[in-house]
């Protein structure tokens, strides 16, 4: 297989995912312009930097989702939701968020895979109106958030922070509820995680995920 990039106007060629045979790769490198991003989120395929190599781009053979229907909020969760006095906004300190995604630390983790490359290009992203953040506020204090990509009418999220316990889940929900209210019924996260898992999130395979994926696109829902 070959993985080297070819360029047409600095677009980066990704190859079939059915092509794909070490880990869902598809390309190496290339520029993290909003054209390249958007023509990767919109076929499922997203940007992930490895210390040392050039930015591989990934469609990986099994998808974390999570179904809206299937979600499960734990008991504790659900308390701490009625009962917080956070409150949640939607866009307004994207950079904050970004930023803070990168720089907290996370058990098991020596480091981030969001870059100063990164943080630029999703900001640019975000002024362009493709990317999205939500924010938790603890009175004028962030103390949590998440951002993600509109992948046409589906939404991708790509990484969650807390300052204060449960304000990232906090946010996932009160992300859900807003996506919900206007007809989606699916979130991609991308990769499995733990905290992900025990709210229901589950793999489906790569095929399955580009057809949910397609069908989902053209519905045109508008999102934020």
């Amino acid at each position: 297989m070959n993985l080297s990039l070819e360029y047409q106007d600095e677009l980066i060629y990704f190859i079939d995912p059915d092509d794909a045979t070490y880990d869902g790769i598809l390309a190496f490198g290339g520029e993290l312009s909003t054209t390249n991003l958007l023509r990767a989120y919109r076929q499922g395929i997203f940007p992930w930097p490895i210390d040392g190599y050039p930015t591989p781009w990934f469609c990986p053979e099994k998808r974390a989702i999570l179904e809206f229907k299937k979600i499960h909020i734990p008991r504790r969760l659900e308390r701490v939701r009625r009962l917080n006095n956070f409150h949640f906004t939607i866009d307004q300190a994207f950079t904050d968020v970004i930023e803070c995604c990168a720089s907290v630390e996370r058990k098991d983790q020596s480091g981030t895979w969001i870059t100063a490359e990164m943080i630029e290009a999703y900001c640019e992203l975000h002024r362009e109106g493709y990317a999205h953040s939500i924010e938790v506020w603890e009175d004028d204090r962030l103390v949590g958030g998440l951002y993600g990509v509109d992948a046409g009418g589906a939404f991708a999220g790509e990484s969650m922070f807390s300052k204060r316990s449960n304000a990232s889940k906090l946010a996932l929900l009160f992300l859900i509820d807003h996506l919900q209210q206007r007809g989606l019924d699916w979130l991609d996260v991308q990769v499995m995680t733990p905290h992900i898992e025990a709210l229901g999130a589950h793999e489906i395979d790569r095929n399955y995920f580009l057809e949910k994926l397609s069908l989902t696109q053209k519905r045109k829902l508008v999102l934020f």
